[in-house]
């Protein structure tokens, strides 16, 4: 981290912030738009936050097994990650 930010911690998110994530444009090359979306939330949101987070983006009716450009799931992106256990347990919760 640069010297000159400081790290922020229990920072609150209202559901507006959490729904602003709805509309993030897509990151880098990724052609479609609900793995980026669930991708930018993953790395950006806690899990509590990315619950809340998924609720929203299941109700419009956006695509939970998007894949990203490689045809991988976000929860097929996440298996192996050290610290996703709850994001990946919240997420088969959406899709059960």
């Amino acid at each position: 981290m640069r010297p000159d930010k400081a790290k922020v911690v229990d920072e609150i998110w209202d559901q507006e912030r959490i729904r602003s994530f709805l509309d993030k444009a897509p990151m880098g090359e990724e052609a479609d738009p609900d793995y980026s979306v669930l991708l930018y939330a993953y790395r950006s949101m806690r899990p509590d936050d990315f619950r809340g987070f998924l609720d929203m983006f299941c109700k419009q009716g956006r695509n939970l097994n998007a894949r990203s450009n490689t045809g991988l799931t976000l929860l097929q992106t996440i298996a192996h990650h050290r610290k996703a256990a709850e994001f990946r347990s919240i997420i088969e919760g959406a899709l059960a």
